[in-house]
């Protein structure tokens, strides 16, 4: 079975707004852009990467692979593409209030294709993050959506999260549940 997918966004993430002083960032110019990058980020994407199938989910796109990848040790990693999307039939459907926030969720569901999934991402809906908590609690875990501070960026309390319980597919068990959840349709239960 593959491993679950880790999307992963740069700004407000990788690259957060006003980290503490102390928190170890060296400053670039990447794109006439300053872009704070941590080494201690590389060496947990790196950990992650033994759980994970680490994914570009950002509007860097493939320059993610020539810019930020090489500063944190990575390979290159696949990309999602965000810049010239066309919503697609059977895409979800997003309120017009999260149509900035929510943008990048069709083509994540599209890409990930049924794949179990974790999200790391400074701009994720709170109502994206509640559905998934829904479909968590309904023993489905097959998502995760961690919203992460732009201010601060990842911290090692979302890699200890995101190894703790990765995103799996099937129906998971109760804690003292001989049997599976029955599902729709099946004659055994």
């Amino acid at each position: 079975m593959p491993a679950p997918l880790l999307f992963l966004d740069v700004d407000g993430v990788l690259n957060p707004v006003c980290p503490h002083p102390d928190a170890g960032f060296d400053s670039h110019t990447l794109l006439g852009y300053t872009v704070l990058l941590s080494a201690e980020h590389g060496a947990w994407l790196r950990e992650l990467a033994g759980t994970y199938e680490l994914v570009w989910a950002t509007t860097w796109e493939d320059e993610a692979n020539v810019h930020i990848a090489p500063r944190l040790g990575l390979p290159e990693l696949p990309v999602v593409r965000f810049n010239g999307y066309v919503p697609q039939p059977g895409d979800p459907r997003v309120p017009l209030m999260e149509l900035f926030s929510a943008r990048k969720w069709a083509p994540l569901l599209r890409y990930a294709a049924g794949r179990p999934f974790a999200w790391l991402d400074d701009c994720i809906p709170p109502r994206l993050v509640r559905n998934t908590l829904l479909r968590s609690a309904l023993l489905r875990r097959d998502r995760l959506l961690l919203r992460v501070d732009p201010g601060q960026g990842l911290d090692r309390g979302h890699v200890d999260r995101l190894l703790h319980r990765p995103p799996t597919t099937g129906f998971l068990r109760r804690t003292g549940d001989p049997h599976p959840p029955a599902r729709i349709g099946d004659p055994h239960r």
